[in-house]
């Protein structure tokens, strides 16, 4: 285009911008970026210094509880089960009962038994005023036995001294024969009755031992107790007992508040002792065991709070529980088959390490937990308790 020789001008305020050198710009970027790193890195601190580092949390926890397993300690025959899987029961409600025939006839044969010994022992006692006079009956008869041998020898020695008057007579024909042999009859009868004396005697020694040993026997089986502490009727009161302890042992209670569970047993099933029939979980005392990884662990203390969530409900509800023990050892230390982490080709694995959290029962009652499910544990490890 050819030059007319006019001057364009530009617009007042329009005044060109200088445009900054491609490094200048760069630079500016990332001074820029290196301020919001740096910032941010600020931020994160204060928030980890803050709040963060009070707090360790962990997606690795499950409930529990300590399941109550239902066994009879008898054998017999299942009669009745009043509840059904599911149904909530109360500590010391009847959840089975077993057929009590055979023990109701134990316990009739132990009352039985019972009533018997008391009446033996009682027959102890009465025998023992009988013995007494017996062996005062005994003694009396070796008295008189003492005084027949006396007279029986008074006699013989009489009859002795008059056989040998005869006998020195006879020589001389003062004493006629029949005489002297009526004197030899009378000394072999005063003999012979002093012999009888003397056995007599013996008899009634003999008989007055016998009778206190018997005596002795009794008083054995009576010392130092009365009738309802003597060992026979304890041993048979003892055997009643038993038999009635096993007659209540036909209805078997809850032995803790919960819900039935894994119901096994059947109405005319024979069961034996030990035999589970049922188990009760005691859902208002569920616990978490939340397993924390080991380098989570350092700051956990008993008594520090925690609040969790439960997939079940999701964190709109929280629950509030409090740490209460912390596991003996890791999952893999107590495994079936444990790590060997001797070997030659080892490799470090981060460990977790099971802590258990008690729950609050009445957030537990307002929102019920079953055993085995997901929950979400925060630990306040700032708290000292």
């Amino acid at each position: 285009m050819p030059d007319t020789g006019e001057t364009i001008s530009k617009p007042a305020g329009a005044a060109a911008r200088p445009r900054l050198p491609p490094v200048n710009r760069r630079r500016n970027l990332l001074l820029a970026l290196a301020g919001v790193v740096v910032v941010g890195a600020i931020g994160y601190g204060a928030y980890w210094f803050l709040f963060a580092s009070h707090y360790v949390s962990t997606d690795n926890a499950y409930t529990g509880a300590d399941v109550a397993q239902v066994t009879p300690l008898i054998s017999g025959q299942v009669l009745s089960i009043p509840v059904v899987e599911t149904q909530f029961v109360k500590a010391g409600q009847p959840v089975l009962y077993i057929d009590p025939a055979d023990e109701r006839i134990a316990v009739a044969q132990a009352k039985a038994a019972l009533g018997q010994a008391e009446r033996q022992v009682k027959g102890y006692f009465a025998n023992d005023t009988a013995l007494a006079a017996e062996v005062v009956s005994r003694r009396s008869a070796i008295a008189q036995a003492e005084a027949q041998i006396a007279s029986a020898t008074s006699d013989r020695d009489r009859a002795l001294i008059d056989l040998q008057r005869r006998q020195r007579l006879a020589s001389s024909g003062a004493v006629s024969g029949e005489e002297l042999t009526t004197a030899q009859d009378r000394f072999k009868e005063a003999q012979a009755a002093l012999t009888a004396a003397q056995a007599a005697h013996a008899s009634a020694i003999a008989n007055a031992s016998q009778a206190a040993g018997s005596r002795d026997v009794n008083e054995a089986l009576i010392a130092g107790t009365d009738v309802a502490d003597n060992p026979d009727v304890l041993a048979a009161k003892a055997r009643l007992d038993a038999a009635e302890l096993a007659l209540s042992r036909t209805v078997i209670p809850a032995p803790v508040s919960g819900e039935i569970t894994k119901k096994v047993a059947e109405i005319g099933q024979q069961v034996q002792p030990g035999t589970v029939v049922m188990q009760i979980v005691p859902v208002r005392e569920i616990y978490v065991d939340a397993n924390f990884k080991e380098v989570q662990l350092k700051r956990v203390r008993v008594g520090q709070p925690v609040v969790l969530t439960s997939d079940l409900y999701g964190g709109g509800v929280k629950f509030h529980g409090r740490v209460r023990g912390l596991s003996g050892g890791s999952g893999s230390a107590f495994s079936l088959i444990p790590a060997q982490n001797a070997s030659g080709n080892w490799i470090k694995i981060v460990q977790r390490l099971p802590v258990r959290i008690t729950l609050d029962p009445d957030e537990l009652e307002k929102h019920p937990l079953r055993v085995g499910l997901s929950m979400n544990a925060t630990v306040n490890v700032a708290s000292s308790r």
